[in-house]
């Protein structure tokens, strides 16, 4: 690792779904799910929701019913329950290597956050379904940085002030899988802002909307950070 401590990447910033977690596509299936429940029709929808995967999920309700809070809010707690219901049932893993991605960047003594567009109670049912709640210092959803989800920089942004791991915007790595990731990685200003292909979005997306580099997965992190540093 480089002694200059202006490009040590000490804060690593980290999706959930589609990047550290394999869900299997539970995102579409839980919003068919909550669209039903609610009598709408989700294939009128599911286009938008796909192209605005890694968004707060309130945030994409918002906009599916045209600004109306109560049937948005209404629709975003079908959602999460129907999500929560598919994670009881065991329906997500680690994504492959990841677990040791995490555990190698900590032994290199960065800091480690996770990330997510889910609300705080869908974040820990998977945390728990995987038994990683200890895995990290700390977990972010759009609640805990004054409720903007991606594509704002806020998650990032909060998980620089609230572990004081770096001093400088340009020491974060963000890793995602969607466009909406990378955007939130460009607009914090992290010096790294790497797309993974476990997930949502084509390696087209990921570096129109500003990846920095793509990866075939986040078990590459940490090999990328140490040649990035060198």
């Amino acid at each position: 690792m480089t002694t200059d401590p202006m490009t040590d990447m000490n804060l690593v910033v980290l999706d959930m779904a589609g990047t550290t977690v394999a869900d299997g596509g539970l995102v579409e299936q839980a919003f068919t799910a909550a669209a039903e429940r609610l009598g709408e029709d989700p294939a009128t929808m599911i286009d938008y929701v796909r192209a605005t995967m890694g968004e707060s999920k309130i945030s994409v309700f918002r906009h599916l019913f045209g600004g109306d809070e109560t049937r948005a809010e209404e629709a975003n707690l079908a959602f999460e329950a129907a999500y929560g219901e598919l994670v009881a049932g065991g329906r997500i893993a680690p994504v492959p290597g990841a677990a040791e991605a995490i555990a190698e960047l900590k032994e290199q003594g960065r800091t480690v956050v996770l990330t997510t567009g889910f609300a705080r109670v869908t974040q820990d049912a998977i945390l728990d379904a995987l038994g990683w709640r200890d895995l990290v210092e700390l977990t972010l959803c759009p609640a805990d940085a004054g409720g903007r989800g991606r594509p704002y920089p806020d998650m990032v942004l909060a998980a620089l002030l609230r572990t004081g791991a770096v001093d400088d915007v340009r020491r974060i790595a963000v890793a995602g899988d969607t466009s909406y990731d990378m955007l939130s990685g460009v607009r914090s200003g992290a010096g790294i802002v790497a797309g993974v292909l476990t997930g949502a979005h084509d390696e087209a997306a990921l570096k129109e909307h500003g990846a920095t580099h793509v990866l075939a997965s986040v078990a590459e992190l940490p090999s990328l950070i140490r040649a990035y540093e060198a």
